[in-house]
């Protein structure tokens, strides 16, 4: 639905993208990932054509961003940073204003209009001044607009930047349901934001794409090995040998003292490609010893932002792809 290759952008004699390469199935929801200056805005500028790239191409639905502008633009709903809203309109005025600017024939617009404001929950606020509501329900609107018109793919550039936590959960859970009807590009340099709604994600750090994969293999192969932590309930030199003698497990360390009742937390390395999971509780409870917990443990979302936002570009290393 998205695909862009070998994006790059210069502004005089800086370069704020570097062969930018990625891609956006269709019904996905893709976290697109970076500190600030990463080049992400600018990314999302020329996607949604507010600005050319200086080369590579740029694909929406099939449609050239640049060379097929018009049609590609029909297909896009978009919620910059900055939502140009108009305070001195009502919610659905806004709205039905917009309706008419994407050309939506006057027939659909107040269906289309009703549509919006009920998805995105501001139906209750249709007849207030935009210019009296709350942060939280301005980025709301700033969400309906984009959805009017029902394109195929949604680019939300920070859509909770300066909400509060109730106000961010709640944008969040909207954006999440919007996955599968439409495909959506989420920028955003907020963590959680990323692991709450996206199924996949584009790391950029300095205008270049460091990794493109889901959370979860992102981890893992950072790591280079799966990680599983036990609580288990036993004579800590016994357990640690029972634990090693697993077939792929490639280190067993203490990750905490112990406690009185005489359960001690271990972390187990195992190699990629397998699931041990099975095979380490029951070497547990065949050396009868108590299994109180066991569960993966990964490294965080954060591990894995300040690693390739630091280590990569400062060792030369490679991007990460699936």
């Amino acid at each position: 639905m998205i695909d862009v290759q070998h994006l790059t952008k210069d502004y005089g004699a800086y370069r704020a993208l570097h062969d930018v390469t990625f891609r956006v199935e269709k019904g996905e929801v893709l976290g697109f990932l970076g500190p600030n200056g990463a080049g992400k805005t600018t990314t999302m500028r020329i996607l949604t054509g507010y600005m050319p790239a200086s080369s590579g191409t740029a694909k929406i639905a099939g449609y050239d961003v640049f060379t097929q502008s018009v049609e590609a633009r029909r297909r896009v709903g978009y919620m910059p940073e900055n939502v140009p809203l108009y305070g001195e309109m009502t919610v659905r005025g806004y709205l039905d204003f917009m309706a008419k600017i994407k050309n939506i024939p006057r027939a659909e617009r107040k269906i289309q209009v009703e549509r919006v404001m009920e998805s995105t929950r501001t139906t209750e606020r249709s007849n207030q001044l935009i210019e009296k509501l709350s942060k939280g329900f301005r980025q709301r609107v700033g969400l309906a607009q984009a959805l009017l018109g029902n394109p195929d793919v949604l680019v939300l550039d920070e859509p909770t930047v300066g909400l509060d936590p109730k106000q961010i959960i709640e944008v969040r859970n909207l954006i999440r349901g919007l996955g599968g009807d439409h495909t959506v590009i989420l920028s955003t340099h907020i963590l959680p934001e990323v692991s709450v709604t996206c199924s996949r994600v584009v790391i950029i750090n300095d205008g270049r794409v460091v990794a493109v994969d889901t959370p979860d293999n992102l981890t893992r192969r950072l790591r280079g090995s799966e990680a599983i932590q036990l609580e288990v309930r036993g004579p800590r030199a016994a357990v640690t040998a029972r634990l090693q003698s697993v077939p792929s497990v490639t280190a067993v360390t203490i990750a905490s003292d112990g406690r009185s009742d005489g359960v001690t937390t271990y972390n187990v390395a195992c190699e990629l490609g397998g699931d041990a999971r099975e095979l380490l509780a029951a070497a547990v409870v065949g050396g009868g010893f108590g299994l109180l917990e066991l569960r993966q443990a990964g490294m965080s979302l954060e591990d894995v932002f300040l690693k390739l936002t630091t280590d990569e570009t400062d060792t030369g290393s490679g991007e990460v792809a699936a």
